[in-house]
């Protein structure tokens, strides 16, 4: 049991993994880099300190890693307007906070990112906290994120609710449980492998399953 509910925000409750992997290949198309489309998008929930290196190569990042970040950012500004939130965002969110739960809204992404993101899904009145790129020395698969999630609300124990392999290993290093949605493009095996202790379609399909998760009610 925990007694609080961390939601990662990219690709779980807004629809912005593929923008997301566009933005990055426009970025490396800038220094005459072409990555295909697929193994960007494989990457995408990684954080950009760790996406570059992985995406690009370790010379990649030595030769052009910041400015690589810099030019994500330019781009992705360009596609903010196209991303939606996923259909039963705020109402998921609703329920778990009328449960009792300490709600936190855990992001890597840029902070005005971040707020127009939340806006999107009206989650500002909902949560305890929320987080941006500034709240992790380092980003996911390592743990710093759910960790400063757990720490802006003194929370004790923790449910993650993520869409890719990253949230379920960050937190599986912190013996965070994480429910996996598919909306980041993984596997049900995939996610399973990498910690997810349930795999969901959509996050219709999560509320009303709620009761037969660690979200069914707070310690």
């Amino acid at each position: 049991m925990a007694d609080t509910a961390i939601f990662d925000v990219d690709g779980t409750l807004v629809d912005s993994n593929y923008q997301h992997a566009l933005a990055w290949f426009r970025a490396f198309r800038r220094y005459g880099i072409t990555r295909p489309l697929w193994r960007i998008h494989r990457g995408i929930g990684m954080g950009g300190d760790t996406f570059v290196p992985e995406i690009g190569g370790r010379e990649v990042e030595e030769a052009h890693g910041d400015e690589l970040r810099d030019a994500w950012v330019e781009e992705f500004d360009q596609l903010i307007n196209e991303v939606q939130p996923f259909e039963g965002a705020h109402e998921l969110l609703r329920d778990v906070k009328d449960r009792g739960f300490r709600l936190v809204l855990a992001s890597s992404g840029k902070s005005q990112h971040v707020d127009h993101f939340l806006d999107l899904i009206d989650g500002k009145g909902l949560a305890d906290a929320w987080t941006t790129s500034d709240d992790a020395e380092h980003s996911k698969p390592e743990p710093d994120l759910v960790q400063s999630a757990l720490a802006k609300v003194e929370g004790s124990t923790a449910v993650m609710v993520g869409d890719s392999v990253y949230d379920a290993i960050a937190a599986g290093k912190l013996d965070v449980a994480t429910l996996a949605l598919r909306t980041g493009g993984f596997s049900t095996e995939e996610l399973t492998a990498a910690g997810a202790v349930g795999v969901y379609d959509s996050l219709v399909e999560l509320r009303h399953h709620l009761d037969e998760t660690g979200l069914g009610r707070p310690t």
